[in-house]
């Protein structure tokens, strides 16, 4: 009752209040996203420091708990909607941003062919070369068209959860190389006059001389359709947790969900970089056949795939609970498990990576027999100190039945902890 007599006393603030008018917008939804997490912020704090309890829950120490939490996560929520508006925003801007970033690149191979055609001449191969950039750029720029609401040309290597994803742009930046490599050879065929000529340009497209490129092109497709079948089959098994983000980033393509670095991301995007490098260079000085990557080259991009592919696997895991005991204030007693008290929940996997804003962590509940009780948001500076991915806190219910019961995880996209029994006395 004292909660909700302090909850009618509050404001509720919309998702769209503070003065955005355009939600179509970025930059009022970036205004207004940033207004509302510097909101959540003060608020956060000011429940850390004991600041803006009503008098109404003020003398519990549970009601009051309860409140902040439930302030928390309505203002959480509020941020969370304008993080969704500013993502929608900004990707509907992106494939103007791509179009101009591809247009810029045919600027620049048109000034680096023109400079270095000084002294040498310009060639049939310059013009060709030329041409390609040009037909690309302009499939690229009728792709950005058409998934305009979806990232433009980057709508192909954005992944289900809203992130890029590492194997599909690898897989992406070899299939764009080859395809313009072809194009290349096709103008040197279509401008050749002589019988001879023509017939040098087809035998640089045998296999023999580019098996090397044509290998890591099968591997790095192979593994960006392996992947999302392995990312798939693992979230269905609840053997992998995924949280959706609000827009896309360039650095997710070097990390994990949480924004940490991983090696087996890294070293896949500098490896496969580095040989797309070497073979664009092959390309220049061999306009007349597809790139001769080495072998050794091409087996060093083979085993950074085999790399990426394992840490794939070996990511993530369920969710699981070690122990679970009565939660000890200072000064208190030792005691069995009663209804009312604080159940201190041990184990390892309880909040996924990405999900450690505050809306997320709202949403993750505590099965205890017949009864769900949620998690409650404990704030502290800078963040909070309840829940967190190793140890959650949450009362007991008075409507447990006393005797033996289960207790068990659910975490905030739905995964289920393994069940742990205790024992509530009356």
């Amino acid at each position: 009752m004292a909660v909700q007599e302090a909850g009618q006393g509050s404001a509720m603030v919309g998702a769209h209040g503070g003065g955005c008018t355009c939600g179509d917008c970025l930059h009022g939804a970036l205004a207004g996203h940033r207004r509302a997490i510097a909101e959540f912020l003060l608020k956060r704090d000011e429940f850390a420091a004991g600041k803006g309890l009503p008098a109404a829950v003020a003398h519990s120490a549970s009601a009051s708990r309860q409140w902040v939490s439930e302030e928390l996560t309505q203002s959480a929520e509020a941020v969370a909607e304008r993080g969704r508006a500013e993502g929608a925003a900004w990707l509907a801007r992106l494939w103007w941003r791509t179009t101009c970033g591809v247009w810029a690149l045919v600027v620049v191979l048109l000034l680096v062919q023109a400079f270095t055609a000084i002294g040498a001449g310009w060639t049939v191969a310059r013009t060709a070369g030329l041409l390609a950039a040009l037909v690309t750029a302009g499939a690229l720029t009728a792709a950005s068209w058409f998934h305009r609401a979806r990232g433009g040309a980057l709508a192909p290597v954005i992944g289900e959860d809203n992130r890029l994803s590492t194997s599909r742009a690898v897989a992406g930046a070899w299939v764009l190389f080859v395809a313009y490599a072809v194009l290349v050879l096709v103008g040197r065929l279509a401008a050749a006059s002589g019988h001879a000529e023509r017939d040098a340009l087809i035998a640089g497209l045998e296999l023999g001389r580019g098996a090397g490129v044509v290998t890591v092109l099968a591997v790095v497709c192979a593994i960006a359709v392996l992947v999302r079948r392995v990312v798939g089959v693992r979230v269905l098994g609840q053997r992998l947790q995924k949280v959706r983000a609000d827009r896309p980033r360039a650095a997710d393509l070097l990390t994990d969900d949480a924004g940490r670095g991983t090696f087996a991301d890294i070293q896949y995007v500098v490896i496969g970089g580095v040989a797309l490098l070497f073979a664009a260079v092959r390309l220049g000085r061999r306009p007349d056949q597809l790139p001769d990557l080495p072998w050794g080259l091409a087996v060093v991009v083979l085993v950074s795939a085999a790399t990426y592919v394992a840490g794939k696997y070996a990511e993530g895991g369920r969710p699981v609970i070690l122990s679970v005991v009565r939660a000890r204030e200072a000064g208190d007693l030792d005691a069995p498990i009663r209804t009312g008290d604080d159940i201190e929940i041990r184990g390892a996997g309880f909040v996924p990576p990405g999900a450690q804003g505050a809306d997320r962590l709202s949403r993750m509940v505590v099965r205890i027999g017949a009864v769900h009780a949620h998690v409650p948001l404990v704030p502290v500076a800078g963040g909070f100190s309840n829940p967190t991915d190793a140890v959650l806190r949450v009362p007991v219910p008075a409507d447990v039945e006393p005797g033996r019961v289960e207790v068990q995880v659910v975490t905030a996209v739905g995964v289920e902890t393994n069940r742990y029994a205790i024992d509530v006395t009356e």
